[in-house]
């Protein structure tokens, strides 16, 4: 390992040091973190965790208030509203993890053709960035799911995917605005090192921290989406989810509160959560801190 190397290495372990410290010192960002590990858990020991089948009806226990045997209640159909709380995580997660990958590969293209190469491409760009950005989301969400005869999580994901690029795709243009004009990519340039090389090799990885920082926090507005969709009834009519609890819940609040409150609370503290993991993230990479 050359001196240079020893350097580099020496100056990333260092970053990476400095970044968990000041991560770990904020007991904001931990109490994220521990609500985002915690739903995790949930859904990955769903079948564990649940003490019914989130399905199985009881009907002669329609609404039945929290109890030993119901721990948070049942539903209109005699559900046990724990179990299904439990497994509305599963699919709260997977909108969440599938969309901000669709969004974050679209708009890390976007922004980086945008940002690398400038003039005419880029403004091109960004004008049609800045059109979606104009159009409110859950309408233009409505309209295209609306569109679709067959409702299922699949067109809900690549749907909020597809519209919620533009936040990301700014994001890593203005990366890529500022690390291109460093010494170390004009030398790279000066040595006859391709675009395709510079982008991947140089440009795109001191972009990754706020690239992860953006996906966190579209992740949390992903849910919040999927639920806004359920609770309209645009959701899938099969899935487990919680907006389509609080969509049935919330015409029985005075008979039955329990049907709407427990998934909204979840609802809450899981975008809370990766929200605030997001900020911590966000401070604690921050090379300015």
């Amino acid at each position: 390992m050359t001196e240079i190397e020893k350097t580099v290495s020496v100056k990333g372990t260092s970053y990476l040091t400095k970044a968990w410290r000041r991560f770990r010192r904020n007991p904001t960002v931990i109490f994220g973190m521990a609500i985002v590990l915690g739903i995790c858990l949930t859904a990955i020991l769903a079948p564990i965790l649940s003490p019914y089948n989130p399905k199985e009806m009881h009907y002669g226990e329609v609404y039945a208030p929290p109890s030993a045997k119901y721990r948070l209640g049942s539903d209109e159909l005699g559900r046990d509203i724990l179990s299904r709380v439990i497994y509305g995580a599963r699919t709260s997660l997977l909108v969440g993890v599938v969309s901000v990958f669709i969004l974050t590969g679209i708009g890390v293209v976007v922004g980086a053709i945008s940002g690398y190469t400038g003039g005419l491409i880029d403004n091109i760009l960004m004008r049609a960035t800045e059109t979606i950005m104009t159009i409110p989301t859950l309408f233009l969400l409505i309209v295209m799911v609306s569109i679709f005869k067959v409702r299922g999580l699949p067109i809900i994901m690549v749907t909020i995917g597809l519209i919620s690029w533009p936040q990301m795709a700014r994001v890593v243009r203005s990366e890529f605005l500022s690390i291109k004009e460093r010494s170390y990519i004009e030398a790279a340039r000066s040595i006859g090192t391709g675009s395709l090389s510079i982008v991947f090799k140089e440009i795109l990885p001191n972009a990754i921290a706020p690239i992860t920082v953006m996906a966190t926090l579209r992740l949390a507005n992903a849910i919040i989406i999927e639920a806004s969709l359920s609770f309209l009834g645009l959701g899938d009519p099969t899935a487990i989810t919680w907006g389509s609890m609080l969509s049935r819940g919330h015409l029985v609040l005075r008979r039955a509160w329990w049907v709407a409150t427990f998934p909204g609370i979840a609802i809450f503290f899981t975008t809370l959560g990766f929200n605030l993991l997001g900020d911590g993230l966000r401070d604690a990479l921050d090379v300015r801190m």
